[in-house]
């Protein structure tokens, strides 16, 4: 997560981490300032919240738009559109297997 972090709080600075924290960071550039300590663990923070927030999409696992809209477009020239069509099936079970809580 460091890494995302010092890529959105100095997205153009030049930099080394020789490990997974802080201390391990050995900053390069000479045109932006190293951030802080606290402006790092802040931007972790920021990015693994917005990583967590991301999960529920990461997990539904949808067909890709085109394969959907074809299988859409195949329903509705075969007459099936009904739940027992390709279509409804794929869509039912990404969201079966993960229901909004």
């Amino acid at each position: 997560m460091i890494v995302k972090a010092l890529q959105k709080i100095r997205p153009s600075a030049e930099w080394v981490l020789n490990g997974d924290d802080y201390d391990d960071l050995n900053w390069l550039d000479t045109v932006q300032s190293k951030p802080t300590r606290e402006e790092v663990s802040q931007a972790v923070a920021i990015v693994q919240a917005e990583y967590t927030a991301q999960e529920y999409q990461r997990l539904r696992n949808y067909p890709k738009i085109g394969d959907q809209l074809d299988m859409l477009w195949h329903a509705i020239d075969n007459g099936t559109l009904n739940k027992t069509s390709d279509f409804y099936t794929a869509i039912k079970a990404v969201k079966d297997a993960h229901p909004k809580e």
